[in-house]
């Protein structure tokens, strides 16, 4: 459909570079990171993220209680609060039960991350115990029993200069109810607002459940329409030969008599948006209907022999290819902005669930005394886990009936895993190795063949060997004379 578009319409990125400095969403732009998904003593910490120099290949950090390097010479990491307006320090660790060096990071090529457990207690990646990995976008850490992240992406443009017009705490919902941190969520925050100050009518596509309904509502709240209400209808619920009385009413008395004045859809919505959910339910003929009144805003209600003008902004939304619209009424939607799945987002996944958590609590005070502390819900490291590498296919509508699922069958005061969960990962990833090998029982043959694997890349070839550090290899490259 692409070839059928007309000059003014744009498509999200488009949009963005428009609006924008910069489109952060080019892969260039992204430097590996951490997020924090669960932590045992500091729940509020959920959300914040290390993020790792792309600059610094080779170079090896540490994440734990400690503010000093580690014996190694490896450089302390500290967690941040960090948005595209706005990066808070806010340190190491604090709980007792992590170690002061937890964890080691080695910067590897693209986003690959070299995990290595140097503290107390299991290392376990991807819910599989084990020594060290590397891990990619989507994979989890979890320091047992202490903390647990996900590997994900940060821009190299964060912060940038400016406030943001609309603040409201970290982690939590916006005034339009939107919540998450993620690259993702900021890139749909500043379409929201873009189309907000502009007119043209807007088409907002994504999966089933992705909040397409949310997005709608925010730009006409925002826009200078907002304070008239929304008029609101489910395209897929109009019968064909009732579509001209609903979207432009009728006179009295037609077309039989006591059928009463209708002032239609697009009589009730002047000066005000007309959001048509499930628009990719209409008919080609259906569709064609609408044409001339979002060009021009005249329509003619039914019994009427005058033409009538209306100033409405439609505001539709599919779950559908937008290319599987007919093409001339997809030409007159001027701007197109896309909800991203949990697919694009997963880091904030753990937030949108604590959020509708707390909204479960706030409707039902037994929810809040059996699961929550302090303000804060207590979910499983488990169910953390599940959630963060689960592929959800219905998204929100599909974690909330999954929280409701773990609240109806946890036995404890922890939100767990329902035992009937079926897992869908939302990515093949390998996984890391259990058990170390014993150094003695390599030849010189096999450690020339894993370094060539690998690229001569020694951080990845010492756990391709399946050893326990990067100093094991380095004693064998030394004993087999290995340069």
């Amino acid at each position: 459909m692409q070839g059928r578009r007309q000059p003014d319409e744009s498509t999200l990125s488009e949009t963005a570079e428009t609006t924008y400095d910069r489109d952060f969403t080019a892969p260039q732009r992204f430097a590996p990171a951490l997020v924090v998904l669960w932590s045992h003593d500091e729940p509020d910490r959920v959300g914040e993220v290390v993020v790792l120099p792309p600059t610094a290949r080779g170079m090896s950090f540490t994440l734990g209680r400690a503010v000093e390097s580690y014996e190694d010479g490896s450089l302390p990491l500290t967690l941040r609060r960090l948005r595209p307006f706005a990066s808070e320090d806010r340190g190491p660790f604090q709980s007792a039960r992590v170690s002061r060096w937890q964890i080691r990071i080695t910067v590897e090529q693209g986003d690959e991350l070299a995990i290595e457990g140097i503290g107390k207690g299991e290392l376990r990646i991807n819910d599989q115990p084990t020594r060290g990995a590397t891990v990619l976008p989507g994979d989890t850490i979890e320091a047992v029993g202490r903390f647990m992240l996900q590997a994900t992406r940060r821009p190299l443009d964060w912060p940038r200069p400016g406030p943001w017009p609309d603040p409201f705490p970290f982690g939590t919902a916006d005034r339009f109810g939107l919540v998450g941190e993620s690259p993702a969520a900021w890139l749909l925050r500043q379409q929201i607002l873009f189309l907000a100050q502009r007119d043209g009518h807007v088409l907002v596509e994504g999966p089933s459940g992705a909040g397409k309904e949310l997005v709608v509502r925010a730009i006409h709240a925002a826009s200078s329409r907002g304070a008239r209400p929304l008029i609101a209808r489910n395209a897929a619920t109009i019968p064909e030969r009732l579509i001209d009385a609903e979207l432009f009413g009728n006179l009295k008395d037609y077309p039989v008599p006591g059928t009463p004045d209708r002032s239609g859809l697009f009589g009730d919505a002047d000066r005000s948006s007309l959001f048509l959910d499930e628009i990719g339910e209409l008919s080609e003929t259906l569709q064609a209907s609408l044409l001339r009144v979002m060009d021009s805003g005249e329509y003619q209600r039914l019994g009427d022999s005058s033409m009538r003008a209306t100033d409405v902004r439609v505001l539709a939304a599919t779950n559908r290819e937008p290319g599987e619209l007919k093409h001339d009424f997809l030409a007159r939607f001027t701007h197109r902005v896309r909800v991203p799945g949990f697919d694009e987002r997963p880091e904030d996944v753990l937030l949108v669930a604590r959020h509708l958590l707390r909204g479960f609590a706030a409707r039902d005070p037994t929810i809040a005394e059996r699961f929550f502390v302090a303000g804060e819900p207590q979910l499983s490291p488990r169910l953390v886990a599940a959630l963060a590498r689960h592929r959800f296919t219905a998204q929100t509508r599909e974690l909330t009936e999954l929280l409701w699922r773990a609240i109806a069958t946890s036995s404890s005061s922890l939100l767990d895993l329902p035992d009937d969960f079926v897992a869908r990962p939302a990515a093949s990833t390998p996984a890391p190795t259990a058990d170390s090998t014993d150094p003695r029982e390599l030849s010189r043959e096999q450690i020339v063949a894993a370094l060539a694997r690998v690229g001569g890349v020694r951080d990845r070839a010492w756990r391709e060997l399946g050893l326990r550090s990067r100093d094991q290899l380095k004693r064998l490259l030394k004993k087999h004379d290995i340069t």
